[in-house]
């Protein structure tokens, strides 16, 4: 059973982020070991993630919604439900930046 919750957190939740992030350090040009870096920390916190989730599920969703409909910044998202993701992201941040208009 927590196998199936893990497979349905991971593809409502880190997978869109992990897709999110990784399309902006792709169009930002990023190096590829800082892409490989944060695709393998959002797998790796996985089951941090699914302990987040299970202590509040009606958070959860509503992460999932605002991340589904592009209201949420995965950055910030990613930041929140994985704290020990922060050092990959800290080096991905200058490609993540938004763009001046």
């Amino acid at each position: 059973m927590d196998s199936i919750f893990a497979a349905l957190i991971s593809f409502f939740l880190v997978d869109p982020i992990q897709a999110e992030l990784a399309e902006r350090l792709s169009a930002a040009q990023a190096p590829q070991e800082i892409v490989s870096v944060i695709a393998g920390c959002t797998q790796g916190a996985i089951p941090s993630v699914v302990d987040r989730v299970a202590g509040d599920p009606v958070r959860a969703l509503s992460q999932v919604y605002e991340v589904w409909i592009g209201a949420s910044d995965p950055v910030r998202l990613l930041a929140e439900v994985a704290p020990d993701c922060s050092a990959a992201l800290e080096a991905a941040r200058p490609f993540l930046a938004e763009p001046e208009a």
